[in-house]
């Protein structure tokens, strides 16, 4: 499948398991990159340990600066207004130069991924115009805004350093929808070796008969789950690598999405999740951190003591590619290594950021996102400092009304302020569970801490309405410990 002067070719092999997929590496010759793109349906307790061993296998690999790896359960949902609109526009461009060339956010003004990039996207159209009865100027549209959205969202950090020879694998679980399987194949266009873990149901049988992809069956789908791919459960460790410092750079880049400090749009689909208990402590005085340290330690705080724990929560500042600050945000830290909790929609800004803390001059710069979740708003950066991280709630009883709490963050820039409300209602912003609470906060404040009155993390700022008096929104501390299940210690 020619692309210009880049083609793919499929490389016929017997792959039929995990490891197959993991160990392949296609050639590259005269401008041609052997591709592999899978079916495993079904899923079985060996499958699920093929996946973890090769988590960590890619992860590693990637982290060393060989090749690319990314694995999801879902692609995320075009929701933002503000990124139909973008992505509008790079299809509106697209057509202009008689659909020769495609570029979106991550890939820049390469002109060579720009063309490859283009002929794919018409071949997926094309064979979408073929299996979908129907096909007009708006569902195409409406097609293609999808599938670059889905590249800047899945594959940046690859696209961003694309080079035609460069080994890239994707894992995606239940591809089932026809829009979804050809944005798949697109990627293998690209260059892409590409991975469907089908753990419920296989694709259509007319999406199968175009041949696309291989099919192997290796157990009953329905039986198992494919857990959430956690690159910091590896990146983490320092013994995986003797000798060698954590530093997982634009691992999992996302592309710069715009401000939502103040809104809820991108409070989309979420998977139910288990209630699991943070571990970890705060650094307040002593003589608090040794009370929690005792047997049945847990007691209700002081607003003085609450307050105390302002030093476990974080000032953002987010820096564009010329270094400069574009807006701020709050953290909270929630594990040693240096790992801090904050929104999607403040990390997803900026191609590094500066972490300010309190009793500490320095200054600490990053460009470390390990992980985000723009369906939760919530992301995972890291600081090259030991840190003290606060408590996440383990869901021992139901949050309920009335409920003291306090917000930590830093509204309008106002490092680490400190204020008290209450939980005044539990709400679900597009199939997400919110807490609303009346504790004031500002733009500034989204990725700070609302803490019940034992100072552990009942939710983190997300959002507010300008039109109400204090009536904020927290993502909650279930989605939160699932989130940074890995990072906690």
């Amino acid at each position: 499948m020619e692309k210009g002067n880049f083609k793919t070719r499929y490389h016929v092999v017997d792959i039929s398991s995990v490891e197959g997929f993991m160990n392949v590496k296609g050639g590259y010759c005269n401008g041609c990159k052997d591709v592999y793109f899978l079916r495993i349906v079904g899923i079985n307790q060996e499958i699920l340990k093929g996946i973890e061993v090769m988590d960590r296998s890619l992860t590693m690999q990637m982290k060393n600066g060989r090749g690319f790896y990314y694995r999801c359960n879902s692609l995320p949902r075009l929701a933002a207004i503000e990124d139909v609109d973008f992505y509008s526009g790079c299809y509106e461009n697209w057509m202009s130069n008689g659909k020769k060339y495609a570029f979106t956010k991550a890939t820049g003004e390469n002109q060579q991924l720009g063309q490859v990039l283009g002929s794919g996207c018409q071949e997926i159209l094309g064979i979408l115009g073929k299996t979908k009865p129907g096909m007009n100027p708006s569902i195409e549209k409406n097609f293609m805004v999808k599938v670059l959205f889905w590249l800047d969202q899945t594959v940046s950090a690859a696209l961003q350093v694309w080079q035609p020879d460069h080994s890239r694998k994707v894992v995606c679980v239940d591809i089932c929808r026809q829009q979804e399987y050809l944005f798949c194949y697109l990627l293998t266009l690209l260059g892409f070796d590409v991975l469907l873990l089908q753990t419920k149901q296989d694709i259509l049988p007319e999406l199968d008969r175009l041949g696309l992809s291989k099919k192997s069956v290796t157990a009953s789908p329905g039986e198992y789950k494919v857990p959430e791919y956690m690159p910091g459960m590896y990146l983490g460790n320092k013994n995986l690598e003797a000798g060698g410092r954590d530093t997982p750079s634009r691992i999992l880049v996302n592309t710069r999405v715009p401000e939502r400090d103040r809104r809820t749009e991108e409070m989309l689909h979420s998977q139910n999740s288990k209630v699991l208990s943070g571990k970890g402590n705060f650094q307040g005085d002593k003589e608090v951190v040794e009370r929690r340290n005792r047997p049945n330690p847990r007691r209700e705080l002081t607003y003085e003591e609450l307050a105390m724990l302002a030093s476990s929560v974080v000032q953002i500042m987010i820096h564009d590619d010329r270094g400069e600050i574009i807006g701020g945000g709050s953290g909270i830290m929630i594990g040693r290594a240096g790992y801090i909790l904050t929104n999607s929609h403040v990390a997803c800004r900026g191609r590094s950021y500066s972490v300010r803390m309190e009793e500490d001059e320095r200054v600490y710069r990053t460009d470390e996102m390990i992980k985000y979740n723009s369906v939760l708003d919530l992301a995972v950066i890291r600081i090259d400092r030991d840190l003290q991280p606060l408590p996440i709630y383990n869901g021992e009883k139901k949050l309920v009304r009335g409920q003291r709490v306090v917000a930590i963050g830093s509204p309008l820039g106002l490092f680490n302020s400190v204020s008290d409300g209450i939980i005044s209602g539990f709400r679900v912003i597009e199939d997400v569970g919110m807490i609303q609470f009346t504790a004031p906060i500002s733009s500034g404040s989204s990725g700070g801490a609302v803490l019940n009155m034992y100072g552990e993390v009942i939710g983190i700022s997300t959002a507010g309405f300008d039109n109400g008096q204090n009536i904020n929104l927290a993502v909650g501390y279930e989605y939160i410990a699932n989130f940074v299940r890995g990072f906690v210690n």
